[in-house]
């Protein structure tokens, strides 16, 4: 197509993509100009349509966004000697949209910016890109607005990894934006003297300010650019620029350490003066709430940048702190948690043994930590009192949105957080003191009836609950007066949610406090309520129960859900596991009961009712078996139940096969009884093995995978149980391997693959010998190899741990005496494993799983040495020099060299690292890479 003809066809597919009335149409439109903008044709286009004077706006912000993703993205496909030309031009349109649209003008710098990052100093010329724009900027003054932008985009594209940079060469940008920061600021110094240049100067400041380097705190306290921005602030209208200049002034004065404060104290003795003016401004009515906000931001910065100063508790260190009081008091929640981090950090400072370690002696250590403990108490004490009230329901709770009862869940979560804050500071004792008279004042309000009184006394509650652990178990004095306070409180649904909760979360109280069990009936009254109130409630009150463990109730009209029923189940489950084990076995029998006897009713119904009934009816009983199995700690008793209770799962097993729902249920039950009975499970495991291998054959199910697994994990080891063990993992993997043949095998079912993969590894793990010379372990290797890149990310990691698992073979027990076999089966696939795990590293597999493919690679390579480095040689041979450079490869190289000698692997992770992305820099690349490696193509055509 005619470089014209497209341009026609690109305006003519924007004006259907904005104002064609069929979205059909629309959608094809869009289709096109993404499939249009990977094209090598897009930047000719692009560039021309740019500089068509008759473009419209919608033609210059598409060809605009174009030409800056092509030069972020595909550099690389263009000449070297394309270069120059590109710059001229990009130069050209920064000139040319001065003054015009600002979306376009950024998209332009950014082009350009991506463009540096690209191109060494050398190769740019004219002294590099920051001294072509100072000559640019001399030239063109009327063209400031244009390069101001470029100026602000340059450093913050360090940072973005869009740009389809080699790892080296953006270090190298780095460094060379690093070197040229007096140029940078020399060149924004020069554009003050323009005041309408300001806002876009301090902004320009701003970004450069985040490298965080190349200029000293001591020359920015007095460099007109800083005292621009912070004689800003008195302004009466405090700008968005000012304030992020300021904010990363702030940043640069961080102390890291004690020994850096020193060098950052010229700097922050400029900053503090000029911020704390705006103190009175946060209460200043007149003020917009966002200037507000933004000096509450700047607080906040001071708060966490200096916290090792104020952590000194001096009286200039104690000013900031009120001043972030202030900004914590402010009734604007989003504003007032900006201090919140603040006042967690000042507590880790305040409390952690170790950073005081400076002082010396013990006793120097204890007489400073109490120093400040002591300062920074009324404090703390303030910040319970100004945090607390955040967490009542407001008066219209119940017309609130989903989002925003989302958002109200999440402002009390972060209140409960700040209390615990405080608790660590002042003593859980103490907040509970100030917190117990906060629900002392809601009584007076609160009376009997359903009205809003309910709602500071729940909000008190809230509080009270939120710092349970940090209240000491033998605490006397409030505890006794708190538990009885909640026996005289409504039963408002939320208040009685949140008292059901507390009484929970107190339980250890319960349990140490020597009024314990005279209280305790009168609270089980109160979750008794709970139990019949709603399901809310219901939740809450079971989850006390479960917490205190000697308290249960049957019967009654419940309304508990059949999910926070197993709260119940637990709790009596933990009961029986502290009695004898006589009376264990018999109680587990009389919990069973009441379980058991609606699946015994729906089996006599006859097989073709059972499997017509719905999974839920069966499993809601199946999952309390499972708990009560895997909270009763008595081996025995456990055992003895699963053999009485065998014939009904085998039932079910038989009549329910295909039904996934039912049978992950009813083999988590079995699982658990196999973890909690182990060996005493006696022939009752050899009926349940056989079961799952037989129904595997028809219906492949994962959970008979995950019950195998557990089964290998805890009779792997059982000489006498090897012969059936060997019989199960053959039947199970040779039925596996014939499902999974091709990449897409793996796709349609990752289930099957994951839980195959997680049995292999705990028979690796747990009975290599019986596993690694049975038949089907090539086979289980080679279907590894098939599925390795599957994109299912559990299915793809459990892959590669087993295959890390057959190359550690000697971290595992009796893995000594497997080892050549191991090695027959893995060294004539070593060379088409290296590659597909080279390929899994450089784009097969997305780079989530680096870490994972990382450790298989390194594992495989420790194990073979020498030899395994020729098949990652082979391998590395076959990608392009336009893709990996000589230098690339060979760093990569060296890195596998060191893991064979035997090097930490974090030692040896950059080089891999850099690998990974600079084959995966942008499609192209990773195309060449994958096309050479081939890795869908190796398994199957080269399986032994």
């Amino acid at each position: 197509m005619a470089a014209m003809e497209l341009q026609n066809t690109v305006k003519e597919a924007l004006h259907a993509l904005y104002h064609h009335p069929d979205d059909v149409v629309r959608m094809q439109a869009d289709r096109w100009l993404q499939d249009f903008q990977r094209t090598l044709d897009a930047w000719q286009v692009a560039d021309n349509l740019l500089h068509d004077p008759t473009s419209n706006l919608e033609t210059l912000i598409f060809c605009s966004q174009t030409l800056r993703s092509k030069v972020q993205r595909d550099f690389e496909e263009l000449p070297i000697e394309a270069f120059r030309p590109l710059r001229d031009s990009l130069n050209s349109l920064l000139k040319k949209f001065y003054h015009g649209s600002p979306k376009v003008r950024t998209q332009i710098s950014l082009a350009v910016a991506a463009l540096a990052v690209h191109v060494s100093v050398q190769d740019w010329g004219d002294g590099g890109v920051m001294t072509w724009l100072n000559n640019e900027m001399n030239s063109r003054p009327e063209c400031i607005p244009s390069f101001l932008e470029l100026l602000k985009v340059l450093p913050e594209e360090v940072f973005n990894y869009r740009i389809s940079a080699r790892p080296e060469r953006r270090r190298q940008f780095e460094k060379e934006l690093t070197s040229a920061m007096e140029v940078a600021f020399n060149l924004l110094t020069a554009c003050l003297n323009a005041s309408e240049f300001k806002e876009q100067v301090l902004e320009a400041f701003a970004s450069w300010l985040r490298l965080r380097q190349g200029i000293s705190p001591s020359v920015l306290a007095s460099h007109p650019l800083a005292l621009t921005a912070l004689s800003s602030l008195n302004s009466d209208i405090l700008s968005e620029a000012t304030v992020n200049a300021v904010s990363e002034l702030i940043h640069c004065s961080a102390t890291g350490s004690s020994s850096d404060a020193s060098v950052q104290l010229p700097l922050i003795q400029v900053i503090v003066p000029q911020v704390m003016n705006l103190r009175p401004l946060l209460n200043d009515r007149s003020k917009d709430e966002e200037d507000v906000k933004a000096i509450g931001r700047l607080f906040a910065d001071m708060g966490d940048s200096y916290v090792k100063l104020i952590v000194t508790g001096t009286d200039e260190a104690m000013m900031i702190v009120n001043a972030l009081l202030e900004v914590t008091a402010h009734t604007e929640f989003e504003i007032a948690s900006m201090t919140f981090n603040f006042w967690h950090n000042l507590q880790i400072y305040l409390i952690e043994r170790d950073l005081y370690l400076s002082f010396g002696s013990e006793a120097s250590i204890e007489a400073e930590r109490n120093r400040r403990l002591l300062i920074f108490n009324s404090s703390y004490e303030t910040l319970v009192s100004l945090v607390s009230f955040r967490v009542q329901y407001p008066d219209d709770y119940m017309e609130l949105s989903k989002e925003d009862l989302k958002d109200f869940k999440q402002t009390r979560y972060a209140v409960a957080d700040v209390l615990v804050d405080a608790a660590l500071v002042l003593g859980g004792d103490k907040v509970l003191k100030i917190l117990y008279m906060k629900l002392a004042q809601a009584m007076t309000s609160c009376g009997n009836d359903q009205s809003s009184g309910w709602r500071p006394a729940e909000a008190a509650l809230y509080c009270i609950r939120a710092i349970s652990e940090c209240v000491p178990s033998m605490e006397v004095e409030v505890m006794p007066q708190v538990m009885s306070m909640l026996t005289k409180l409504p039963h408002h649904p939320q208040l009685l949610n949140t008292v059901c909760l507390t009484i929970g979360a107190y339980s250890k109280w319960l349990d140490a406090s020597s009024n314990g069990l005279l209280i305790l009936p009168s609270l089980v009254d109160i979750l008794m309520s709970g139990m019949s109130t709603s399901e809310d409630t219901a939740a809450a009150a079971a989850l006390a129960f479960r917490h205190i463990c000697n308290v249960y109730a049957a019967g009654g009209n419940f309304r508990v859900s059949p999910e926070d029923s197993l709260h119940l189940v637990e709790a009596l489950s933990m009961v029986i596991t502290e009695l004898p084990p006589d009376h264990a076995k018999k109680a587990v029998e009389a919990l069973c009961l009441p379980v058991v006897t609606p699946l015994q009713e729906m089996i006599n119904e006859g097989p073709v009712i059972l499997g017509q009934k719905g999974p839920r009816e069966l499993t809601v009983h199946i999952d309390r078996l499972a708990y009560i199995f895997r909270y009763v700690s008595h081996p025995e008793a456990v055992a003895d139940a699963i053999q009485r209770l065998w014939p009904i799962f085998k039932t079910i097993f038989d009549a329910r096969a295909w039904d996934m729902r039912t049978m992950e249920s009813l083999c988590k039950a079995c699982k658990y009884a196999v973890r909690t009975s182990g060996r005493f499970m006696g022939v009752t495991i050899g009926a349940m093995l056989e079961e799952i291998q037989g129904l595997y054959q028809h219906h492949l199910q994962p959970c008979f995978l995950y019950l195998s697994s557990e089964v290998i994990k805890i009779f792997g080891s059982d000489p006498s149980g090897s012969e059936y063990l060997k019989n199960l993992v053959e039947a199970l993997f040779r039925r596996t391997a014939s499902l999974l043949t091709t990449i897409k095998d793996f796709t349609s079912r990752p289930d099957i693959a994951d839980d195959c993969f997680l049995l292999a590894s705990r028979c690796i793990r747990y009975c290599p010998q019986i596993f690694i010379p049975s038949m089907v372990f090539p086979s289980l290797v080679d279907c590894a190899m098939i599925g390795i890149t599957v994109q299912h990310r559990e299915a793809s990691n459990s892959i590669l741990s087993f295959l890390s698992d057959v190359f550690d073979l000697t971290n595992s027990c009796d893995g000594m005496q497997c080892l050549p076999i191991r090695d027959s089966v893995i060294i004539p696939r070593g060379p088409t494993l290296t590659r597909i795990l080279i390929a899994s590293l450089t784009g097969a597999l997305p780079s989530s799983r680096f870490e994972t493919v990382t450790y298989a690679l390194v594992a495989l390579i420790r194990t073979y040495g020498v030899k395994s480095l020729e098949w990652a040689n082979e391998s590395m041979s076959l990608i392009p020099k336009t893709a990996v450079t000589e230098i690339e490869s060979s760093r990569f190289l060296q890195a596998l060299s060191q893991a064979a000698s035997g090097a930490n692997i974090n030692n040896i992770m950059v080089p891999i690292e850099e690998l990974s992305d600079v084959c995966r820099r942008n499609r192209t690349v990773q195309e060449i890479v994958q096309d050479a490696l081939k890795p869908l193509e190796l398994n199957m055509a080269q399986r032994v």
